[in-house]
């Protein structure tokens, strides 16, 4: 097979002014322009996105009923269960959440179906569990968008949902409570392409704001929502960007003891997305 080289076309007087106005090399500035990447404020995003860049996650379809039925599960001392998938974005959502939840007062389970038995999603006979364990409020993570069939099943126990998820939905949403997913037809959020970790950490972030949080006490999950969303295989470009950038920053000096002790195990001497992708993504999707 003959294969054919295709170069970028690339302008060098925008080149030149991308190099002088941010003061970076020629080959990084050629990257840029190519990119399409031009205007000072969008490189300074680019290569040092910072906790400002993050968009108001009350954009996002549903995000205020949501918020606010959790606030009230948390004032009623209600039970929530998070209902997850077993790769790694879906461990590292239902851990983020359920960390967040707890650290706020709230009494919180997860469940995770079994990859061989039950297989992805939502299924009746999980739901029927849950439902005999109490609960009558579950949050789902990184799945649900088209569970259109097994929401109907929740509902008739009583079961009130709320889906976040971040794949595409169906011609009908489900009749959940609230379903955030910026891929939603009626979508105003400025960016769709979170992992379901990262829809995930919206919320987390929209409850803070709520509540009147100082940052800190939902940033300091960005090393989970991190390898959550460079293991997913997101692209790597807008709220995705800032999240690996500053997300990375606290994998090196993360005090979470799992994530601790794989990249132990993983012995890398560098700590970024290649460590993430090889080092700590095949690990977690082994355990499940």
């Amino acid at each position: 097979m003959n294969k054919k080289w295709e170069y970028y076309s690339s302008d060098e007087t925008v080149i030149d002014k991308i190099q002088q106005n941010s003061n970076i090399n020629k080959l990084l500035a050629t990257i840029l322009a190519n990119r399409g990447i031009v205007e000072k404020e969008e490189i300074r995003k680019f290569l040092e996105p910072t906790r400002e860049d993050f968009y108001n996650p009350f954009l996002m379809p549903d995000m205020e009923i949501a918020v606010n039925r959790i606030i009230y599960a948390m004032n009623q001392n209600e039970k929530i269960m998070i209902y997850g998938d077993y790769d790694v974005d879906g461990i590292t959502s239902i851990s983020v959440l359920q960390k967040f939840l707890k650290q706020i007062g709230m009494q919180v389970e997860s469940y995770i179906p079994n990859r061989l038995e039950e297989g992805y999603g939502l299924n009746k006979e999980a739901i029927k569990a849950i439902y005999n364990k109490g609960y009558h409020l579950m949050i789902t993570v990184d799945c649900g968008i088209s569970a259109t069939e097994e929401i109907e099943f929740a509902n008739s126990l009583g079961i009130t949902t709320i889906i976040t998820d971040h794949h595409e939905p169906l011609e009908e949403l489900p009749k959940a409570l609230a379903v955030i997913d910026a891929k939603r037809k009626d979508n105003q959020y400025p960016f769709n392409q979170l992992a379901g970790v990262g829809v995930v950490f919206k919320l987390i972030q929209a409850i803070g704001i709520k509540l009147g949080l100082e940052e800190k006490e939902y940033l300091k999950y960005l090393d989970l929502v991190c390898i959550g969303t460079i293991s997913d295989i997101v692209p790597l470009v807008d709220e995705n960007r800032v999240i690996a950038k500053l997300g990375l920053k606290l994998v090196k000096v993360t005090k979470n003891l799992g994530l601790k002790c794989l990249l132990e195990v993983a012995n890398y001497q560098k700590i970024d997305s290649n460590t993430v992708s090889f080092g700590i993504a095949p690990r977690v999707n082994a355990c499940r």
